[in-house]
């Protein structure tokens, strides 16, 4: 039986999704925090309609801000994220957290994996599909007739002409998109088989999906 280390600490990714131009105030407030830093990534909304139910999000560009801290650090960080920019309102973002197995970086060496599920049985999934350009319109099409409220599709690209980023084992090229989406759970898996199948995700080079467990959740309306 494995033994677990009670000194380990958890980690967790922290995502905020705001207007953009707000993501440098969001980083600014995380590292006043205690956050150690973040990657700010441009993105556009998907909802083409008036309701913005889910991710209340209109077709204009986003700001997407990306951050690892420990748990304790990444829930308060989040409150008082929320606290300042009021979530709740209509069409000014959202925020969620979703568990890291292993952290390195930022003054953080030591390389333990930790698969804490977040403690909590969430109501919420993200779905991460990557695509190439021109395609995430598509599968938020395909999500959409399945049930999908809403989405950010993210531009991928490396760090220079000729540098390309990876993510699992997937070249990440200026000519890639990511789309994120958050789902009910029971809505989950229908809204991944569309998009796997209409997409024909199996192929190669067609794509990826990934999903993840959130742990917790702001600005989100229920249907």
């Amino acid at each position: 039986m494995q033994q677990v280390n009670p000194e380990m600490k958890h980690y967790e990714l922290i995502c905020v999704i705001v207007n953009f131009g707000l993501g440098s105030k969001v980083l600014g407030m995380a590292k006043r925090n205690g956050v150690s830093g973040g990657t700010i990534m441009l993105g556009r909304g998907t909802v083409h309609n008036r309701l913005l139910e889910f991710l209340e999000l209109t077709d204009i560009r986003k700001e997407i801000v990306l951050m690892v801290a420990e748990k304790s650090v990444a829930r308060q960080t989040l409150e008082l994220i929320n606290d300042e920019l009021d979530f709740s309102r209509p069409n000014h973002g959202i925020a969620f957290v979703m568990s890291v197995g292993a952290f390195i970086g930022s003054g953080h060496y030591e390389y333990e994996f930790n698969a804490e599920d977040g403690g909590v049985e969430s109501m919420y999934q993200a779905i991460f599909v990557v695509v190439d350009k021109g395609n995430g319109e598509k599968v938020m099409e395909h999500a959409k007739a399945v049930g999908a409220r809403g989405g950010t599709i993210i531009n991928a690209r490396g760090s220079g002409i000729h540098e390309t980023a990876t993510l699992l084992n997937m070249e990440i090229e200026p000519e890639k998109e990511i789309v994120l989406m958050l789902t009910r759970k029971g809505s989950t898996s229908g809204i991944v088989k569309a998009v796997r199948d209409n997409m024909k995700i199996d192929e190669p080079g067609n794509g990826i999906i990934f999903v993840q467990t959130v742990n917790e959740t702001y600005g989100i309306l229920n249907a």
